[in-house]
């Protein structure tokens, strides 16, 4: 059960007891700032009957406690306790009892200060000492002073044992309420960006003949929301961090590609995006002067880590290209356009004469997703410096049409299948024919103006099969598309790139199957995804295992999986709106629909989007068809 609103984070399991052990614990910044809190009614641990999350950023636990003597199965006393992320816990006690009662309670509570990187290499050490301070204890280490204050207020403090106690009078049918704050020494409250009146992010909203759309709609918004930070040094400017709890920081490539996923819900979180991480980009000389800085990312088991930083660099042209389309204003396109541009020069100076772009540089293997980022980033980028009347343009679509010509050579394996594209090209120029989801990223052409999307690197042809080979039992696992055919050697349904379901990269064969008129295979990992979301409470994780559905089955989770993600929750909003096919193109004041014709999921209505920065609405009947309720004024709708 994981609360979010960062920098704040609460971890416990569904018995609601912090523990101390593993992950549980209330968080600021990293730090475990408290990692135990065990409640005890009449000396008994309450049995919860129920846990669940009422918010991204809280959870709710009911327990029952019998303490009258010979009094039957039933319950005397119902316990409720809610916990945020900022740190606050109320503690209610309800008396089912026909006579009061006299309640004995108490907490034990701990902290180590600990950081998160060393709770989950297990080195967290020991619980710090405690001392009574105001109305509750205090901890003070190397990492800071935390403080638990109590309302009202203990009364006993035993810094000793780490023990607050209260004794309550309660009368038949009363209550008591105890609340418990935690806190930072030298932090005020936890403000989660999301939850103010200057979120970036619409508060859209689904309804339909399927309840899990609206469902996944409203949790996938939430978690993007308790996932937003702001840039200390600007404010104004928020991205979202990749992950609770491992990934709480900014990981360039997620956050660029969560905020494009997410243009649905307005362009602020991507024009936010884009100014942090130009802040970032590495100027100067050198063959490196250009691109966005990301850490290595391991790639399975045959092929070595590849650069978060190429993918970041190529994603940056096409976000703000793409945000353009949405309806970012010229003036914001105009200060990001000379970061675009030093990213799309250095993609030219990283290929050189050559048609493809090694990663990492520069004597990495040739890998099949990175030519997909780079093609797009050459023909949106090439869009972007024309529509905005700076040169270059021309000589990036010549490249990416050499590209596209010795791609479909070069990267096409012919089997009696019908053949696959290759997973990359290694330096000394053989294929590795593995079957992988990154190759759902062909298909992922990007929109040009007038809601046309780029060609691809594949042919028509080939798309058919890729689409076909996608949608088929080794890829497909039920639950969504794995990350390595389940016939490859290395599988394994719990490979984080070597068989799990990564939903991103299922969110993108579904969006660019729908694209390219593919819908049953579309529709059919589609279905996979929703069925997962409901097992999952519709807050999807970043990954889960790939094991083939059954019936009467259930996805298993990925025990280093984060829970909620950034790429995972903005997914949702992906594979939604790719149900209706919105294709804006804001500067000329259009915006054309291309709904799935056969309505798969029924009558689906969206609500609260954003285009042209104003509201828009759009509803797709049971016969596929699709019409806007609402829109900016002189918005037209396209072909």
């Amino acid at each position: 059960m994981i609360c979010v609103a960062l920098p704040g984070l609460a971890v416990s399991s569904d018995q609601g007891q912090l523990t101390g052990r593993g992950l549980d614990g209330i968080y600021r910044a990293g730090r475990r700032i408290l990692s135990r809190c065990l409640l005890r009614v009449a000396g008994r641990e309450p049995l919860v009957v129920q846990a669940r999350m009422t918010s991204a950023d809280c959870a709710r636990f009911v327990a029952a406690l019998r303490v009258t003597p010979h009094g039957g199965p039933d319950p005397d006393v119902i316990v409720e306790r809610t916990r945020s992320a900022d740190g606050v816990e109320r503690i209610t006690l309800r008396s089912a009892a026909t006579r009061p009662l006299r309640l004995p309670v108490e907490v034990a509570l701990g902290a180590d200060l600990a950081d998160l990187g060393a709770i989950a290499a297990g080195a967290a050490g020991p619980e710090l000492p405690a001392s009574v301070h105001d109305s509750g204890l205090r901890w003070s280490g190397a990492g800071g002073t935390s403080y638990v204050t109590a309302q009202p207020p203990p009364a006993d403090a035993i810094a000793a044992a780490g023990l607050l106690r209260w004794e309550f009078d309660v009368p038949p049918g009363g209550s008591v309420c105890v609340e418990l704050r935690v806190r930072l020494d030298g932090t005020g409250p936890v403000r989660a960006v999301g939850r103010t009146a200057t979120s970036p992010l619409a508060p859209a909203s689904a309804s339909g003949d399927d309840p899990r759309v609206r469902a996944l709609l409203a949790t996938s918004v939430k978690d993007l929301r308790a996932l937003l930070v702001r840039d200390p040094a600007h404010p104004a400017d928020t991205h979202l961090a990749a992950g609770a709890p491992w990934r709480c920081g900014l990981a360039p490539a997620d956050a660029l590609a969560a905020a494009r996923m997410t243009l649905p819900l307005g362009t602020r979180l991507a024009a936010g995006t884009l100014r942090i991480l130009a802040r970032t980009q590495l100027t100067g000389p050198g063959p490196r002067s250009g691109m966005i800085p990301g850490p290595r990312r391991d790639a399975g088991p045959h092929l070595p880590p590849g650069c978060t930083g190429t993918e970041a660099t190529l994603l940056f042209p096409v976000l703000l290209a793409e945000a353009r389309r949405w309806g970012l204003p010229d003036h914001e396109t105009e200060e990001l356009l000379p970061a675009a541009e030093r990213c799309l020069t250095w993609l030219r100076g990283a290929v050189g004469d050559q048609p493809y772009l090694r990663d990492p540089q520069p004597d990495g293997p040739v890998r099949c997703e990175t030519q997909a980022h780079a093609h797009r980033a050459a023909l949106l980028g090439a869009d972007l410096l024309d529509a905005c009347a700076r040169p270059g343009g021309g000589t990036l679509r010549e490249w990416a049409r050499t590209s596209r010509a010795v791609f479909r050579r070069d990267f096409w394996i012919d089997d009696p299948g019908g053949g696959r594209p290759a997973a990359a090209r290694t330096p000394d120029g053989r294929t590795l024919p593995h079957l992988c989801a990154t190759a759902a990223h062909l298909l992922d052409t990007g929109l040009l103006g007038g809601g046309a999307h780029a060609p691809g690197l594949l042919d028509k042809v080939q798309t058919e099969q890729l689409a076909r080979l996608l949608g088929g039992p080794v890829m497909d696992s039920g639950w969504g598309l794995r990350g390595l055919g389940a016939k490859e050697a290395g599988y394994n349904p719990f490979g984080h790139r070597s068989g799990a379901v990564r939903i991103h990269e299922t969110a993108i064969a579904v969006a660019g199957m729908a694209t390219a008129g593919y819908e049953k295979e579309s529709t059919a990992l589609l279905r996979g995804v929703l069925a997962a979301s409901e097992a999952f409470g519709h807050r999807l994780p970043e990954m889960y295992a790939g094991e083939q559905r059954g019936d009467g089955g259930a996805p298993l989770p990925h025990p280093a999986a984060c829970r909620p993600a950034a790429t995972a929750a903005a997914a949702g909003v992906l594979l939604l709106t790719a149900l209706v096919g919105i294709r804006p193109d804001a500067p000329a004041g259009t915006v054309a629909l291309r709904p799935l014709p056969s309505a798969p999921l029924g009558e689906v209505g969206l609500t609260g989007l954003r285009v042209a920065d104003a509201p828009f609405s759009v509803r797709v009947s049971r016969l596929g068809l699709a019409m806007v309720e609402e829109a900016a004024e002189g918005l037209q709708l396209g072909v």
